[in-house]
């Protein structure tokens, strides 16, 4: 791509997101739904303007690490330690259930190969952190309990989804499980997750010291920014999503996370207003970005919608993606069924990450087009519709 090409196209991607963004929110609609639709109508699948390539791939992963830190720094810590349990299980059950039904349902009913069962199952394992985490930012509802419920369970869906991308892109290859380097990755991303937080909390404590003897503007953002970066350089190294370091950079910072030694450390109130002041911008500009990208990437065009085997599979497995999912949440104790419910829907969008499980499948010719298709339209389906559950159920009075 030419330079000027590129200008041409992240302008169009700013201003076609930004407006349509606008035009959702005025009618109630969730603003994260306009930026989709942008890369929808801008990519392969409407006018074909644009063409995903690794510069903008590159700009969409900074605006989601960038969204992850910014979501770090405003979770309670305390919360989201007291959601641990109920987390974990959500997550489990989350991963374990849309896994196995979706296995058995490619596997024995519509009798597809063991391989393509498998990507199958691992695809609608997926849960997008990004797009609910921005619904319930949008709606003002990510400090509730249900948000901080949802947060931990999609960290650790996220977690669990690579390593079993890892087992499963191991098998499809080599034709035999490799439970040793599917090990390594779980230790590594473990122990990356144990110690990121400590290690950022050092750090924003010489932030703190050598912020107000800095002489040239721009101290802040270049710091944190470069902190954000490394951390995701880090969690990456090891095996985890890049979004996990800056994740656990965020929460370090935050000023409601605990540290046996957190006293000495804690975060200076008005450096932590600085942190929010700079990068609040810069976070603004780089996360639609990313929403679009995902819109870019659901090429429509590949589906055959006059396939009455299509809509007989795509049926089957968006009510098993919705039910599975929802049916995690059922499992931990909440004030009412309608929490529950909330917290079921929360975990449903598949975005980013089952793409990412589909295009893997694809790329190592485990997927045919066929079964490519249908999963890009059940991850299509399962992304655009939770969101508006959530709009219009979520309260203020939910907790």
């Amino acid at each position: 791509m030419q330079i000027h090409e590129f200008f041409l196209s992240l302008f169009l991607i700013l201003i076609v997101a930004r407006f349509l963004s606008e035009l959702f929110a005025k009618y109630g609609i969730p603003s994260v739904l306009g930026e989709l639709l942008a890369g929808v109508l801008l990519g392969s699948s409407v006018f074909g303007l644009i063409t995903p390539n690794e510069v903008l791939k590159i700009l969409a992963e900074i605006g989601i690490i960038l969204l992850l830190f910014e979501v770090g720094l405003e979770t309670d810590f305390h919360r989201l330690k007291d959601a641990g349990m109920k987390s974990f299980t959500v997550a489990i059950l989350g991963v374990v259930l849309p896994f196995i039904c979706g296995f058995l349902l490619a596997y024995y009913l519509f009798n597809l190969s063991f391989d393509i069962s498998l990507f199958i199952g691992g695809t609608l394992t997926a849960t997008s952190i990004g797009i609910t985490l921005r619904v319930l930012k949008d709606i003002h509802m990510e400090q509730t309990n249900i948000a901080q419920i949802v947060i931990g369970a999609a960290v650790i869906d996220d977690i669990i989804g690579i390593i079993l991308l890892v087992f499963i892109y191991d098998f499809s290859i080599a034709q035999e499980v490799s439970f040793q380097h599917t090990l390594s990755v779980t230790t590594m991303v473990v122990s990356f997750l144990i110690l990121a937080p400590i290690l950022a909390k050092v750090l924003s404590f010489l932030i703190h010291k050598f912020h107000a003897k800095m002489l040239v503007p721009g101290y802040i953002p270049t710091i944190i920014i470069s902190l954000i970066l490394i951390f995701s350089y880090f969690s990456h190294m090891v095996g985890a999503p890049a979004i996990l370091g800056s994740f656990a950079a965020g929460v370090a910072l935050s000023r409601r996370f605990f540290l046996p030694f957190g006293t000495a450390l804690g975060t200076n109130e008005q450096l932590l207003n600085d942190v929010k002041v700079n990068m609040t911008p810069i976070i603004q500009i780089f996360t639609p970005i990313f929403f679009v990208m995902v819109g870019l990437s659901l090429n429509l065009r590949v589906i055959d919608f006059s396939s009455g085997t299509f809509w007989i599979m795509s049926l089957s497995f968006i009510f098993l993606a919705f039910l599975t999912k929802f049916a995690g949440a059922f499992f931990i104790f909440q004030k009412s069924i309608r929490n529950n419910a909330l917290i079921g829907v929360s975990m449903i969008p598949r975005g980013e990450v089952g793409l990412i499980f589909a295009e893997m499948g694809r790329i190592n010719g485990v997927l045919p087009n066929e079964i490519y298709a249908m999963l890009i339209f059940v991850i299509v389906i399962t992304t655009v519709i939770p969101p508006f559950i959530l709009k219009h159920y979520f309260k203020a009075e939910c907790v």
